[in-house]
């Protein structure tokens, strides 16, 4: 991986990848933005791609700047509430929600993750962020049966998506788009 400074977009980490078979942008929260481009293509080549995307670039930006502006942001001792109230909560969900779909899972871990709502291991352990608390109730559902199938299908295959679909009594896209609209909180 390489960061360049561009006199007009700004920071852009550029990531040749062996898996990547077209150039992709995009933008992390911290307004860097992410390039990464198959061997057969240069540098040059990418960062003209990404120059080509200026519109695209500003709206994003301003979309993570609007985001931020509407986070909530929570003291440490806020995120030491969630964090209890997480442990009984979830753990309580996850096991009924095994139970009613027939899914298993080793191990469950309370996290503090900031980048993801949650996480599935090869062994079948999930992790949680505490800050699904945050959501309403049958959005944490929704990320707990998709953590549940991953249980399954290791991967986001059609079988994966065609579970939780069933899981969710079809309206995983539904849940998908209005789970988008969520970010996790920032702490102070």
């Amino acid at each position: 991986m390489a960061t360049v400074t561009h006199p007009e977009l700004g920071v852009i980490e550029c990531i040749r990848s062996l898996r990547s078979r077209s150039i992709r942008l995009s933008l992390k929260r911290d307004m860097t933005l992410r390039l990464s481009y198959p061997l057969f293509c240069s540098q040059r080549e990418a960062i003209a791609f990404a120059e080509s995307r200026r519109e695209w670039i500003e709206r994003a930006k301003e979309r993570i700047k609007s985001r931020k502006r509407e986070t909530a942001r929570y003291t440490r001792e806020m995120v030491a509430k969630l964090r209890n109230a997480a442990r009984k909560d979830l753990s309580e969900r996850i096991a009924r929600l095994a139970t009613k779909y027939g899914f298993s899972y080793t191990s469950l871990r309370i996290s503090s993750a900031r980048t993801r709502w949650g996480s599935c291991s090869s062994r079948n352990g999930i992790s949680l962020s505490l800050f699904l608390m945050t959501l309403p109730e049958h959005l944490r559902d929704f990320v707990i049966l998709h953590e549940l199938c991953h249980t399954r299908h290791h991967n986001h295959s059609e079988a994966f998506h065609a579970l939780l679909d069933r899981c969710a009594g079809g309206r995983e896209r539904e849940l998908n788009r209005e789970l988008r609209k969520w970010t996790i909180p920032e702490i102070e």
